[in-house]
């Protein structure tokens, strides 16, 4: 059944990044609990780290947006990449960007942003192999200081993505002076960007505050004078927290309580698409049984995609089979709105790889980071066991799930919805790149290895295009890892803001507005 909300947001592909006041009543009584010049935001999980570098978190970044400046920012309502930090570029050849800064931008603590701030932060994450962004600006050799506001770019190959590449997560600007002066260590206790707020505490797992910057080079662009994240687990303490006045804007609210929180006098709920893909994540190391095609194909094919987005999602969800999702570049339609599920020939394929007794297996999932994870990491589970498939399944709190699979301690599979700052498919498919998952993953196709690498450097657009649709229907074809869905974005809101969620998660302070 589909609920009649009164204010629910949609996006369309023309209009994925709209942002703007969407819902309005006058004279609502102010219920919330916070001063009220503090925004108060509730989280599911906490933040990873304030290297921005170390990091692949989407959750994170929506909270860095506001501390840190890009060179290079995506307009929300068209999708343009426009300037940010940088006044002006020019491709001077396919290796070579010239970029020419804005005058006078300060960081926090008062030294002025220049070209060796930028080269420190962008050859930092280009040579240092161990951190976890380094794949994805790897393809920069060098940055050319030209004068304090003016450098070159110089990538080791020809890089299309490059724009999208210095308009997100791993691209925000850091003080090299302070830096060096104090060491990263301090730097990480005491981050300094020169975003529209700034560092006031951190309390790991409880919450984050920041205040307003008085000196952003932007200006006056937002009404909060201070924010606060709160990390609230569990999806019954959000709502009720949203209800009672105590946030006033809580994360990944559950299908069970959107009548709830919509029909509440003082809150609304607020949806829109995203183009984060749920996934099964398996290990193909030799000698584990998901390195066989065969278990991989049988424990996709024993997963009812739509009766998970139906009866846990609310039906706001979308089958996929590639991570690649609308509105990025490189998409495969036909790999979207779709899914395979066949049991009987799931419990053939397991006997044909020789566990016509049963495969037993462990599962790995996030508890609250995703909308719906456990619930859904239960029901694989029970969709599984239908087929011969016994899954033992292990619960995580972020910070240790994320330790996991870094140390490369995962055993057969886990839980993790990814999205893509980036926009591009390049972004998405490098997960399927063998030495960045080295003995967490262990994946190789040579074929798939080679496709991705042109595909990365390929200055003909649409050439391009077709190379990763081709790579996603070799990734499906594979069964790589079993893809289960598209998320939807589900805020719910208190009635003294106007907010309108966006399709790349960031959690843009400025839009936030006041009633």
């Amino acid at each position: 059944m589909k609920l009649n909300f009164k204010k629910v947001l949609g996006v369309s592909l023309m209009s994925v990044f709209a942002l703007g006041a969407v819902h309005s009543l006058a004279d609502v009584e102010n219920v919330s609990a916070q001063d009220d010049d503090t925004l108060t935001i509730a989280l599911g999980t906490d933040m990873v780290t304030f290297d921005i570098h170390n990091h692949v978190n989407t959750s994170t970044e929506a909270i860095h947006i506001n501390m840190f400046n890009y060179l290079f920012k995506r307009n929300v309502e068209t999708g343009e990449i426009e300037m940010d930090l940088a006044e002006s570029y020019e491709i001077i050849d396919d290796t070579s960007w010239e970029v020419t800064l804005k005058e006078g931008i300060p960081f926090h603590n008062g030294e002025i942003l220049d070209s060796e701030d930028v080269k420190y932060t962008l050859e930092r994450v280009s040579s240092d192999s161990t951190l976890l962004e380094h794949s994805n600006y790897a393809v920069i050799d060098e940055i050319e200081v030209i004068d304090d506001l003016t450098f070159i770019i110089h990538t080791e190959t020809p890089d299309p993505a490059l724009l999208n590449r210095l308009a997100r997560i791993g691209s925000g600007i850091l003080p090299v002076d302070y830096i060096e002066e104090n060491g990263f260590d301090h730097f990480l206790s005491n981050p300094v960007g020169t975003g529209p707020y700034q560092y006031v505490n951190w309390i790991r797992d409880d919450r984050l505050e920041l205040e307003k910057f008085d000196e952003y080079f932007g200006g006056d662009i937002s009404e909060w004078e201070n924010v606060t994240f709160r990390v609230i687990p569990e999806n019954s303490t959000r709502v009720s927290e949203l209800l009672t006045g105590g946030v006033d804007i809580a994360v990944n609210i559950p299908p069970s309580e959107w009548e709830r929180v919509d029909d509440n006098n003082d809150t609304y709920l607020a949806q829109t698409d995203s183009n984060r893909a749920m996934m099964i994540f398996v290990r193909h190391t030799e000698g584990w049984p998901t390195a066989d095609k065969a278990v991989r194909e049988a424990m996709d094919l024993a997963i009812d995609n739509q009766a998970i987005t139906d009866h846990l999602l609310g039906g706001a969800g979308t089958p996929t089979i590639t991570r690649v999702s609308p509105g990025t570049f490189g998409f495969a339609e036909e790999l979207s709105d779709t899914y395979n599920y066949d049991p009987e020939r799931a419990r053939e394929l397991l006997a044909e790889a020789g566990y016509e007794n049963g495969l037993d297996i462990k599962l790995h999932s996030p508890r609250g980071r995703y909308l719906q994870d456990a619930e859904i990491a239960q029901m694989i589970v029970g969709m599984w066991s239908q087929v011969g498939i016994n899954a033992e399944l292990e619960f995580h709190e972020w910070s240790n799930f994320v330790e996991l699979r870094n140390a490369g301690n995962n055993e057969d599979a886990f839980i993790l919805a990814l999205g893509n700052s980036m926009f591009d498919a390049f972004n998405a498919l490098d997960w399927y790149d063998y030495e960045r998952f080295e003995g967490q993953i262990d994946f190789y196709n040579e074929e798939l290895e080679e496709l991705l690498a042109d595909a990365a450097q390929n200055m003909d657009l649409e050439e391009r295009e077709q190379q990763y649709i081709e790579a996603q229907h070799l990734i499906a074809e594979e069964v790589v890892h079993p893809v289960l869905h598209l998320e939807s974005i589900n805020m719910g809101v208190s009635e003294r803001v106007d907010y309108t969620p966006t399709m790349d998660e960031m959690i843009y302070i400025h839009t936030i507005t006041k009633k």
